[in-house]
């Protein structure tokens, strides 16, 4: 994460990660969901939050989640019903919960298939938001399978690459191998040029935005530095045309198809409701395992042992920064903005709950 996200030092709390999942899971009950499924949605954040993805842990999704369940959008004792299935394939339906608990389960699925027949694959319709992508598709890493995981979105952000009006969501896919030595390799990227969650970040912490991230109500790039509008689209990876936006805008039309219209919802700009397409690939279906392994060791570790350009201290694969940070975090604890705190407190007298953050 850039560090103009990072919570400042002077609003930064520290609480140790056992204490703010033991709080989200209350959080989570009092909305109505089953102890497994309380557990399992607060797993997805905090993996986030330990990862130093804070877009998606609890600073700002949790209190969406209450939102969701308080206006009845999200239905905590929802479902899952399959309605379609072949040996290698399925459609599942999660009766209006909310996604963070629902991926998992169509992931170990798809990872079910993928051990008997060498692949897997998933849709999922009927459900709330998926929260990060990533902890779905490193889902199949123990499993020693290669995993998958993209959602579209229920709220169209994204302006196409000349549009004057959004068409797709920030449409974000995840993609994880696992190795012997190394962390693992796990990418997860939303493709426009922020994350809409990062932009709730920068709010928070007083960030601005950068040239070519976000455009006008007309569609024309902001192309300066500026404070958050109080009204704008966003971007597709690479900003401008001359900088490669068609090529996130195609990759964020390609994830609408394998979310919406293939799992029968319809384009999502016009059902307006989110889908998933989970994968996993069982490696020894292709390769030993021991060799895939080795092969990942070499390759990650060439990637970090290359030379760094003139002002940067090292050069990072995907997946190695969150999980020296998680190392880090599991240790001594997540930094929280106080606002964050302050809600944590709110939300604890309402709903009549007792969270010890020491």
């Amino acid at each position: 994460m850039l560090e103009r996200f990072k919570v400042p030092a002077e609003d930064r709390v520290i609480v140790p990660e056992p204490e703010v999942r033991a709080a989200t899971e209350q959080i989570f009950r009092s909305m109505g969901l089953s102890e497994s499924n309380a557990i399992l949605a607060t797993d997805v954040l905090m993996f986030n939050d330990l990862r130093g993805v804070e877009t998606h842990g609890v600073s700002n999704m949790l209190r969406s989640y209450v939102a969701g369940y308080r206006n009845k959008t999200l239905n905590p004792r929802g479902a899952i019903t399959t309605t379609r299935e072949t040996e290698t394939t399925a459609v599942i339906d999660g009766g209006g919960s909310l996604g963070l608990h629902v991926a998992p389960r169509g992931m170990d699925i798809a990872v079910e298939k993928a051990a008997r027949y060498g692949m897997g694959a998933v849709c999922v319709t009927g459900v709330g938001h998926m929260g990060g992508t990533g902890y779905h598709a490193m889902r199949a890493l123990p499993h020693d399978m290669i995993g998958v995981a993209m959602s579209s979105s229920g709220r169209v952000v994204m302006v196409p690459t000349f549009g004057a009006e959004p068409r797709l969501g920030t449409n974000p896919i995840a993609w994880a191998a696992p190795a012997g030595e190394m962390a693992p390799f796990m990418i997860d990227i939303g493709t426009t040029q922020i994350a809409n969650n990062k932009l709730r970040l920068a709010q928070r912490v007083g960030a601005q935005v950068e040239p070519g991230w976000l455009a006008r109500m007309d569609g024309s790039p902001i192309m300066e530095r500026s404070n958050i509008p109080d009204e704008s689209y966003m971007l597709p990876m690479g900003g401008v045309r001359e900088q490669g936006s068609h090529k996130g805008y195609g990759i964020g039309a390609v994830i609408d198809i394998m979310c919406s219209s293939l799992s029968g919802i319809g384009p999502g700009f016009i059902s307006l409701v989110p889908g998933f397409h989970l994968l996993a690939y069982r490696i020894d279906a292709f390769i030993d395992v021991g060799d895939f392994k080795q092969s990942m060791d070499d390759f990650l570790r060439g990637l970090a042992a290359t030379k760094p350009a003139p002002g940067h201290e090292r050069v990072v694969y995907p997946g190695q920064l969150e999980a020296e940070e998680e190392a880090v975090r599991s240790v001594e604890g997540i930094p929280y903005h106080s606002e964050v705190i302050e809600w944590f407190r709110s939300i604890e007298g309402e709903l009549g709950l007792d969270f010890s953050f020491t």
